[in-house]
């Protein structure tokens, strides 16, 4: 099967090729013989009922500075294309759900991954709300005495803007923190969102685990320590990455949402646990494939590619 396949991303330039899910998706598309276009979000236009993309054709290297080929900008029809990859990284702001509207107009004759509407109703950090059984104690909210009952009752407690990514601001507070009301001060300030609110997981110095499920199948993971310091695991923040096998309580975890996620159409996903507590869905952009391959695991793109060539295939007559 040769697909026509655009790929909606940061731009290419600027990608660590080292640790990026994405390009490790170009990688395995193009061995498959996929025809690859790259455009970025702003390039995006919807005229009608027809969602356009300034768009160039796109060949990749797995040679960080040499990584890519780009030819000459095209006006390319969107719904014309198999597949389109919707792979920019938060954050979820509004310029991010006017994409998701976009192209949900050419979804899913034309197969949008992950599917947008999903993306759009699950926001990673309340998602995950939906399965509180598999949770530590958490609360969404920005009013200081709802926080400060929260606290009471918890004790220590981490922080962090309800539509943060990659680790950023996310701050521990401690049952008598003198910092408190000047943390609310500045969230409040900072932030125009909730904020979330989670007891705090004192074994999370042990590893922050990403787990990566596809079509609702979970197929491998990675243990990411924080450095020393540090409260948190993100590779970005300087989090140390180990290869993990999936514990039983994990695996229960897995088995919970997965139907879920399969029903939403979020083909690639990846879930962060903390000591057997579910803390997060990432649906957006969700990383981890390039890291589980180097430390011995499987390409996991592979698998992503089998589950949307099956889609696809499924939705073609006869």
């Amino acid at each position: 099967m040769s697909l026509t396949v655009a790929v909606q991303m940061d731009p290419i330039q600027t990608i660590r090729i080292a640790g990026d899910t994405t390009f490790a998706l170009l990688l395995e598309a193009q061995r498959r013989g996929h025809r690859l276009w790259h455009y970025t979000p702003d390039r995006l236009s919807m005229q009608g009922r027809r969602v356009t993309a300034r768009a160039e054709a796109l060949t990749v290297r797995d040679v960080q500075g040499d990584h890519f080929t780009l030819g000459a900008p095209e006006r390319i029809d969107l719904g014309a294309c198999d597949a389109v990859l919707m792979r920019q990284d938060p954050p979820f702001d509004m310029a991010y759900i006017t994409a998701t509207h976009m192209l949900e107009r050419i979804h899913p004759q034309t197969l949008v991954v992950n599917d947008p509407v999903q993306v759009r109703n699950a926001p990673e950090k309340l998602f995950v709300l939906d399965f509180p059984e598999l949770m530590p104690p958490t609360l969404i909210s920005r009013d200081k005495a709802e926080i400060e009952a929260f606290r009471l009752e918890h004790g220590t407690v981490a922080m962090k803007p309800l539509h943060g990514h990659g680790g950023a601001a996310v701050f521990k507070v401690t049952e008598k923190d003198p910092n408190f009301g000047s943390m609310v001060d500045l969230f409040a300030t900072t932030f125009k969102e909730a904020w979330v609110v989670q007891r705090y997981l004192e074994r999370v110095t042990e590893g922050d685990k990403r787990i990566i499920l596809v079509d609702g199948v979970p197929m491998g993971a990675v243990n990411r320590v924080p450095a020393a310091n540090d409260i948190r695991s993100n590779m970005v923040r300087g989090g140390a990455a180990s290869a993990s096998e999936l514990t039983e309580r994990e695996r229960e975890i897995c088995a919970t949402i997965g139907p879920e996620l399969a029903r939403r159409g979020l083909i690639l996903v990846g879930i962060d646990v903390i000591d057997g507590h579910l803390t997060e869905i990432n649906v957006t952009s969700p990383t981890g494939i390039r890291a589980i391959e180097r430390l011995g695991g499987p390409n996991l793109a592979v698998a992503v590619w089998d589950a949307i060539e099956a889609k696809i295939a499924a939705r073609r007559p006869g």
